[in-house]
């Protein structure tokens, strides 16, 4: 099969090709499954440079967000059939024509997504979820400043904001991609090349923001600082511009709000039943048709670092799809 690897760490991703590799074998509870689709995310690129919190040792093939049908099955799977169409996450491995993962990370694709949206579901609505939720609090009438709006987390972001009935201030730094986020349907949108403080306080009567989702960091997160309401939450997602911010401690102090990290995937990790909810919610709402994941592009596997760069260079609205 054909397959994304990474064989050298590097930060201008030069030690990442398509190479040829055996299909996988599943272990017990694993599955293997027919890749159509999988979703590039920020902590692809960051792993292939060495510089995510998980760290592999090469070669390995990177891909979170995956869909696909069922090509063979492991010893103790059940409720599923080879051929059924799935969808899911893993921590590695998406990007190849074939990817071996956990049963436990699986479940039926929604007939009304295709393999395409269904792949760029599970990391960013997940994190939006346990963000705004579970970390955040969020509240019907809250007001949510969302940071990076046009990435695919951010957007789901503002699309779960949405849902939940938060007054949703989306910022980013192009005018061309913000007006793709307020017909998206944030309610205001602020470009950050001329910064975005007083224009949330304008915007909130002077209060601040109760909740921000900052993926960013560096200067926007410093900003977020001093537009963040009393007992608002800060939330940290990650750190696309590449500077991990710090925050004199007297600021949460005096303006009363929280700094709250915010790990997803850990969190179902170390609060499993919670982690079943989170996750059982998200696809639920994908059922209804309640949610709205947005593709930029699709690319096949050998342009993948084409889609990689994308996402370096602040080009997408979304997600960038892989199609093996």
């Amino acid at each position: 099969m054909r397959a994304l690897v990474c064989h050298n760490i590097t930060d201008d991703l030069s030690g990442v090709s398509v190479k040829e590799l055996p299909v996988p074998e599943p272990g017990r509870g694993e599955v293997v499954i027919r890749v159509r689709a999988a979703s590039v995310n920020f902590p692809d690129i960051l792993l292939c440079q060495g510089r995510y919190q998980l760290k592999l040792d090469p070669p390995f093939t990177p891909g979170m967000d995956v869909s696909g049908e069922i090509h063979s099955m492991g010893e103790g799977v059940t409720g599923f059939s080879v051929g059924d169409a799935v969808c899911g996450g893993t921590r590695f491995g998406a990007f190849a024509e074939y990817a071996r993962l956990p049963a436990s990370g699986l479940q039926a694709k929604p007939d009304n997504m295709t393999f395409e949206a269904a792949a760029s579901y599970s990391a960013a609505y997940l994190t939006a979820y346990v963000a705004l939720v579970r970390r955040g609090h969020l509240k019907s009438g809250d007001t949510l400043l969302v940071h990076g709006a046009s990435g695919g987390v951010g957007l789901a972001a503002v699309d779960v904001g949405k849902l939940l009935g938060a007054q949703v201030i989306a910022t980013g730094g192009t005018d061309a991609k913000l007006e793709q986020v307020r017909a998206y349907g944030a309610d205001h949108v602020i470009n950050t090349q001329g910064g975005f403080r007083e224009r949330v306080k304008e915007l909130t009567g002077g209060r601040g923001a109760d909740v921000v989702f900052d993926p960013v960091g560096g200067d926007i997160f410093d900003e977020s600082v001093r537009c963040t309401a009393f007992d608002g939450r800060l939330l940290v997602i990650g750190f696309t511009s590449g500077r991990i911010a710090t925050v004199p401690t007297n600021m949460p102090l005096i303006k009363g709000f929280s700094v709250v990290g915010v790990r997803a995937g850990e969190y179902g990790r170390q609060f499993p039943e919670r982690g079943a909810e989170n996750v059982r919610q998200i696809w639920d709402w994908a059922r209804q048709g309640k949610t709205r994941p947005h593709i930029h592009a699709c690319l096949p596997l050998e342009q993948a670092l084409d889609g990689f760069r994308m996402l370096q260079n602040r080009e997408v609205v979304g997600k960038v799809i892989i199609t093996p």
